[in-house]
């Protein structure tokens, strides 16, 4: 089953990408990175609410603001990637968000003393060889749009979103192995061996359902915008799949991490296969060497990851 797991999550993330990138073209919602965050922190909101309901798990809700931290990274992390979805391919900006384990892998060697892996390291180089190669390709490309095209597409500019996304997602990533790692050590309180980690997934998404609310109450009343309700089923959809997909992860890393973990770092390759089947993306030669360098690393890194685990 572990495996049905593991391509399910895979799938349903990459199907996540697309339908955010959908419900994020044209810029024509001012606001459409804050909707998109509001429908997922909805989604995930109610998941948790299921769960607490109907799962015997034992909550204290002190766990929202034990776990906050991490919790903001996160939210902050994918509030900020909705925004870039304005400006970038889908092809371009999902591998450049999943390079994330590159900057894990150096923040544990810069403060916790741990060592890289050759494979490791290799795979830092290539990712980090292949963002440089994704600026310079997107700088090229900028100076090739018509001044029109300009407010759509900032061409080597619009990949700080994107990066800014990789950095905060790692900050989240870091901190979240001081609060898992082990149950001896862990601060969030009234767990379990066998709970702390949905224990730490709730309070993930009860936080996002808190910053939803929060969101909506921004759009609605300090800026007075209207929601069109109707144009939100991208939103949704992309919600839906984003959170069917983190239900299934855990289940897919509690079987065989080594195939798991390379596989699901890379459903990428999911959404960029995507983006050019459904939404028509082009990239030029440079771009696509830049974003198989980018992906090889990503995959490079869950096969390092998995063997660690195996």
């Amino acid at each position: 089953m572990w495996f049905l797991f593991t391509v399910l999550t895979t799938c349903l993330w990459g199907l996540a990408d697309l339908f955010y990138k959908k419900g994020a073209r044209g810029g024509a919602e001012k606001y459409s990175h804050l909707l998109t965050g509001i429908t997922v922190g909805l989604v995930m909101g109610a998941q948790a609410i299921f769960s607490l309901i109907f799962a015997d798990v034992g909550y204290n809700p002190i766990n929202i603001l034990v776990y906050l931290p991490v919790s903001l990274f996160y939210i902050l992390s994918m509030v900020v990637g909705y925004l870039g979805l304005k400006y970038l391919e889908l092809s371009i900006s999902s591998p450049v968000e999943n390079s994330s384990g590159a900057i894990v892998c150096i923040l544990c060697l810069i403060f916790l003393g741990e060592s890289l892996d050759l494979l490791s390291a290799g795979a830092v180089i290539i990712i980090t060889f292949g963002i440089i190669l994704l600026g310079w390709s997107e700088r090229v490309k900028s100076s090739d749009i018509s001044p029109s095209d300009k407010k759509y597409s900032k061409g080597a500019f619009a990949l700080i979103f994107p990066l800014i996304y990789c950095v905060l997602d790692a900050m989240g990533t870091f901190f979240d192995a001081f609060y898992l790692d082990d149950i001896a050590t862990t601060p969030l309180v009234d767990v379990t061996e066998d709970n702390f980690e949905t224990v730490a997934n709730i309070s993930y998404e009860l936080t996002f359902l808190i910053a939803a609310v929060v969101m909506l109450i921004y759009i609605l009343v300090v800026k007075r915008e209207k929601i069109e309700i109707p144009k939100q089923g991208d939103k949704l959809v992309a919600a839906v799949f984003e959170t069917a997909g983190q239900y299934f992860y855990v289940f897919a890393m509690s079987g065989r991490a080594v195939i798991a973990a390379p596989m699901i770092a890379s459903y990428c390759v999911v959404s960029a296969l995507l983006a050019a089947i459904f939404l028509r993306e082009k990239l030029k030669p440079l771009q696509y060497a830049a974003v198989v360098c980018v992906i090889a690393g990503i995959v490079m890194l869950g096969v390092a990851e998995g063997l660690a685990e195996a």
